[in-house]
């Protein structure tokens, strides 16, 4: 617990560095220019479509023939977009994570490793190649979880468990792996995965409930799909610093769990030899 909290505030203040702050918009000016060229060229067919789509179903006919009768007959046009949007956000968010992941990680390792871990040696159990393949089946493996899952968001209680789950699972996934993958081994990695699954797994938790806040911005109901050139690039970077946020989380605490492990045999070869010669004896006597 000590040390996740610890890594928490270190995190924390990091984020107020301009260094990381400025780290914050290069994943974004990547997503801008990525989502402004894909809105230009499929927004209207997709818009199309999705009505085309909407109108063949016989209870949205229904829903929209009850709107008709109140005077609400407009909301029909801006349903389409507001579900398209709902359907593309998901997308943005696996986006905005694996960019920074292969963007701004490495800098925010080396950043971290300088100021408080200079003297760790590194093992260079990971590779970018590696960081690729981690994060896209992972990625892959969220997004069918959250499709199959999505039954269970009908659920009230459930709706605020199982998507920041999956995204724990995947944050902590994508982010572990990169945070370690100078520093240690293979074999570290994996050590450090099995001993601290649960509190990684949290630290991804936590950061899904941060990363629903950009979800706030599309409450403004129909207004968003006026807004929505100003809105995705607004919540783009909303996601980009939680992801920020959470790297140096997660470098945080897993640069000072591997010192940590490291430090563990160090700490049992220097001990006094009758000492040692106490312990395996109680040991044995057991």
């Amino acid at each position: 617990m000590t040390l996740f909290l610890d890594s928490f505030w270190r995190a924390l203040a990091y984020c107020l560095q301009p260094r990381v702050i400025a780290l914050s918009f290069l994943p974004l000016l990547l997503l801008a220019v990525l989502s402004v060229g894909l809105f230009w060229l499929f927004w209207d067919p997709a818009v199309l479509g999705l009505q085309a789509w909407l109108s063949d179903w016989a209870l949205m006919e229904s829903l929209f023939r009850w709107l008709d009768s109140v005077a609400m007959g407009h909301l029909r046009t801006v349903l389409a977009p507001l579900l398209l949007i709902l359907l593309v956000l998901p997308l943005v968010v696996v986006l905005s994570l694996l960019v920074v992941a292969w963007l701004a990680m490495p800098a925010i390792v080396r950043l971290v490793a300088e100021r408080r871990f200079a003297a760790l040696t590194q093992r260079h159990g990971g590779s970018f190649a590696g960081s690729l393949l981690q994060g896209l089946g992972s990625a892959l493996l969220a997004l069918l979880a959250l499709v199959l899952t999505l039954p269970l968001w009908l659920i009230p209680p459930l709706v605020i468990v199982v998507p920041p789950l999956v995204w724990g699972w995947l944050t902590s996934r994508v982010m572990v792996y990169d945070a370690l993958a100078q520093h240690a081994s293979e074999e570290e990695r994996v050590e450090l995965m099995r001993r601290h699954r649960y509190w990684l797994l949290a630290i991804g938790m936590f950061s899904g409930y941060m990363g629903a806040a950009p979800g706030l911005i599309w409450a403004v109901g129909a207004m968003a799909v006026v807004l929505a050139p100003l809105l995705v690039p607004l919540a783009i970077w909303i996601y980009t610093f939680v992801f920020i946020f959470a790297s140096l989380w997660f470098t945080h605490y897993s640069l000072a769990a591997l010192a940590a492990l490291r430090a563990e045999p160090l700490a049992t070869a220097t001990q006094p030899p009758g000492l040692q010669d106490a312990h395996t004896s109680t040991g044995s006597h057991v």
